[in-house]
C-alpha cells in the first residue's frame, strides 16, 4: 500500500506533465498555474479526510495531477519574466523547494498524525490564488499567441515599477509571421537538435528524479533517526543550489551539470563498497551523492527551460519532466525488490545511470548567456559548442 500510494502520486504527476503542460501552452500560464493551485488544495483536504483508501489513492493521484501544473507552470513564468542575465533566478527558486523540505520534518514532528501533514502543506496552495492581482501573464507567451499589446502593456508596468522607460522601439514588436501552432510532441522531435535535446533531457529527468528519490527513500531503509536524518539531507541541497549560483555563470551550464552527475554515481558505488562500521564515512560519501544528484535535478530544469522555445516550453519541459515521474513511480519498486536482494545493490544501478547521463549531457549546447530562443528555428541555429 506504501509503494501504491507513492507510485500513484508520480503517475498523477505524469498525467499532469501532458495535460498541465499542454495547456499552459496553449491557454496561459497564470491561468494553468492558478487552476491547478485550487486543484493542489481542494484534492489535498481530500486526501486528509479520505473515508476509505479508494478515494484517498483517486485524490492523491489528482493532487498529483495539479500539483505538477504548479511548479512546472511557475518555473517557466518567473524564467521567461527575466533577462538572460538574470536566469539564475531558477536556481533561487530550488532555494525556496530546499527550506520546504528542510521544514517538513519540523511539520511532519509537531502534527504526528499524517492527515495534519496533508492539511498543512495543501491549505497554503490557496493563498496562491491571490497572485492572480500581482503576477502578471508571461509577455514571451502572449507575444507567440500574437496578443503583442498587452505583452506590452505588461513590458511597460514592469519598466514603471523598475524605475525604468521603454525605449519607443518597444512599440513596435513584430510577431513573427508563422501561425500561431498549438505544441505537439512531434514539434519536439521533428529536427535534429530539438530531437537531440528531448531525449537527452527525457534520460537526464529519468536518472535525478530515479537517484534522488531513491537516495530519500533509502534513510527509511538504513535505520537511525528520520527526523533529523531527513533534515540533514535536505540541508545538503543548500550548498548544491549555492554551488550551482557560483559556478553557472562562470563556467556555463554544461561542465557543473556532467560533473554533479558523475560526482553522483562515483559517490554511490564507493557507498556500496564501504564497510557498515564505519558508518560516518559511509553516510558522508552517500551525502556527496545526494549532493551531486542534487545539483544535477536543478540544473535540468535551466538547461531544458533555456533549450526550449517559447511556443513550446511549458509543454515540452513538463512532457521531458514525465520521464522524472517516471523514475519516481519505478524508485520505490526498485529501491525495495533490490535491496531485499543486497542492500546496496541500487546503488549500483545509480552508479551506472548517473555516469552514463553525465557523458550524454556534454553533448548538449551551452546556454550561458544567450536569449531564450522563441521558435524551433531558434534551438536549431544553437551550435554544440559554444
Amino acid at each position: 500500500m506504501l509503494d501504491l500510494s507513492q507510485a500513484v502520486l508520480n503517475l498523477g504527476f505524469l498525467a499532469g506533465a501532458f495535460t498541465l503542460g499542454y495547456a499552459a501552452d496553449r491557454y496561459g500560464r497564470i491561468l494553468t498555474y492558478l487552476l491547478s493551485c485550487l486543484g493542489v488544495g481542494i484534492c489535498g483536504i481530500i486526501v486528509a479526510f479520505a473515508p476509505n483508501f479508494t478515494i484517498f489513492l483517486i485524490f492523491r493521484f489528482l493532487q498529483g495531477v495539479f500539483g505538477k501544473g504548479t511548479w512546472m507552470t511557475c518555473y517557466v513564468i518567473v524564467t521567461e519574466i527575466v533577462g538572460s542575465d538574470q536566469r539564475i533566478v531558477g536556481i533561487v527558486i530550488q532555494i525556496f523547494f530546499t527550506l520546504g523540505i528542510m521544514a517538513l520534518p519540523g511539520i511532519a514532528y509537531l502534527l504526528p498524525t499524517w492527515q495534519g501533514i496533508q492539511l498543512a502543506i495543501s491549505l497554503p496552495n490557496f493563498l496562491f490564488l491571490l497572485y492572480y492581482w500581482v503576477v502578471p501573464e508571461s509577455p514571451r507567451w502572449l507575444l507567440t499567441r500574437k496578443k503583442g499589446d498587452k505583452a506590452l502593456k505588461i513590458m511597460h508596468n514592469i519598466a514603471k515599477h523598475n524605475g525604468k522607460y521603454l525605449s519607443p522601439h518597444y512599440s513596435e514588436i513584430t510577431i513573427n509571421n508563422e501561425e500561431v501552432s498549438n505544441p505537439s510532441f512531434l514539434s519536439l522531435v521533428r529536427t535534429p537538435q530539438m530531437r537531440r535535446n528531448t531525449l537527452i533531457f527525457m534520460y537526464a529527468w529519468f536518472t535525478s528524479a530515479l537517484i534522488y528519490q531513491g537516495l530519500v527513500m533509502r534513510l527509511g531503509l538504513v535505520g537511525g533517526n528520520l527526523y533529523l536524518d531527513f533534515f540533514i539531507s535536505a540541508a545538503v541541497e543548500l550548498p548544491a543550489a549555492l554551488l550551482i549560483l557560483v559556478t553557472i555563470d562562470r563556467i556555463g551550464r554544461r561542465l557543473p551539470f556532467a560533473i554533479s552527475n558523475i560526482v553522483a554515481g562515483i559517490a554511490c558505488l564507493i557507498t556500496a563498497f564501504l564497510p557498515e562500521d564505519i558508518l560516518w564515512l559511509k553516510m558522508t560519501v552517500a551525502t556527496l551523492g545526494r549532493l551531486g544528484i542534487t545539483m544535477a535535478f536543478e540544473i535540468v530544469y535551466l538547461v531544458n527551460t533555456e533549450l526550449y522555445p517559447t511556443t513550446l516550453r511549458n509543454f515540452g519541459v513538463s512532457l521531458c519532466s514525465s520521464l522524472c515521474d517516471l523514475g519516481g513511480i519505478i524508485a520505490p519498486f526498485l529501491l525495495f525488490r533490490l535491496a531485499a536482494v543486497w542492500l546496496e545493490l541500487p546503488l549500483i544501478i545509480f552508479c551506472i545511470l548517473a555516469v552514463v547521463c553525465g557523458l550524454l549531457v556534454l553533448l548538449l549546447p551551452e546556454t550561458k548567456g544567450i536569449s531564450l530562443p522563441e521558435t524551433v528555428e531558434d534551438v536549431e541555429q544553437l551550435s554544440r559548442w559554444p
